[in-house]
């Protein structure tokens, strides 16, 4: 039982470790799955930012507020991603966010330079604002790069560490089947052995007997020895109980024998005091002992009779249980 019940316990605690394994491995998914979608939105800006960069070259009169509002995304964007996420990247991340971060200050300098160059009128004005457009284009072309390989470098990671995690989920998985397996079977020969037990006490009980009572024999490959200790103290105890009837027998016979002797030798007393009587030799106060001498006899004679009767009962109770 013991053994039972650490397995049990040990089930338990695999099918808890088993349940806070794939919630952490939900919230690591959804975790870089939210990281991502981070990524390809700042990636968004940086493209939306370049083509308001090339329509406001186009359209002299445009609004900026678009660009803007572009620009104010991107930062809240990275904000947020420091401040939540920064706690669980790699090296490799970190690495190639500076990058990112590196690319995006010259991204947004020039970005800068477009708008103020924007604002002044000269004879260069042109030739300025085409250099600055073609060198946010081309920035914005390494931002998008290098953020492609940001995520890549994710989606690597994320797919080493879920790799990681399902090893070890099919690890324990496979452990706590094998643990059911090695549980059932225990709690299978438990419910053999009380079975077996049930079978033969309701026989005993309802033939009042012991007789060719077979004895309980535990499975041939069992690993219970607790199933087979009480097998065997069972078994045991049905011996016993054989050999206490069959010595309660043994001492009903000598007493029938005793008695019959007994019996014998008052019917010789009868014979003789009825010789005696007819020689006319007998006392008179032995006479008078006569009807105390038969009821004594009627007596024995019915005590013999009800020892006999109880040792046929005897019989039938005794079990020809092998003995060890």
């Amino acid at each position: 039982m013991t053994k039972i019940k650490v397995v049990g316990l040990l089930v338990f605690a695999l099918s808890i470790l088993l349940v806070i394994l794939f919630k952490h491995v939900s919230e690591q998914s959804k975790t870089s799955n939210t990281l991502l979608d981070t990524i390809n939105q700042q990636k968004a800006f940086t493209q939306e930012i370049s083509k308001n960069i090339f329509y406001i070259y186009k359209n002299k009169n445009a609004s900026s507020s678009q660009l803007d509002n572009s620009i104010k995304s991107f930062i809240s964007n990275m904000n947020s991603r420091d401040q939540k996420l920064d706690s669980v990247d790699s090296i490799a991340i970190k690495e190639q966010s500076s990058k990112i971060i590196s690319l995006w200050n010259s991204f947004y300098l020039e970005v800068q330079n477009f708008r103020d160059a924007s604002k002044i009128t000269t004879s260069y004005s042109s030739i300025i604002l085409e250099k600055l457009v073609n060198k946010i284009y081309n920035l914005n072309l390494e931002l998008v790069v290098e953020f492609d390989a940001l995520i890549n470098i994710h989606q690597s990671e994320l797919e080493d560490r879920i790799s990681v995690y399902k090893d070890i989920q099919y690890f324990l998985f496979f452990l706590l089947l094998a643990l059911l397996i090695y549980l059932f079977t225990q709690i299978k020969e438990i419910m053999l052995f009380i079975q077996k037990f049930s079978a033969t006490s309701k026989k005993i009980i309802s033939n009042a007997s012991i007789k060719d009572l077979e004895p309980l024999k535990a499975h041939d490959n069992s690993t219970n020895t607790q199933i087979s200790n009480a097998t065997d103290n069972f078994n045991v105890f049905i011996e016993k109980i054989n050999d206490s009837i069959e010595h309660s027998s043994g001492s009903i016979k000598h007493s029938c024998q005793s008695l019959d002797v007994v019996e014998s030798n008052i019917e010789n007393l009868f014979e003789l005091l009825y010789e005696m009587e007819e020689n006319k030799t007998i006392d008179k106060e032995l006479t008078k002992k006569e009807d105390i001498i038969i009821q004594t006899l009627e007596e024995l004679s019915s005590a013999t009779q009800n020892l006999k009767e109880l040792k046929i009962d005897l019989d039938n109770l005794t079990s020809h249980i092998s003995k060890k």
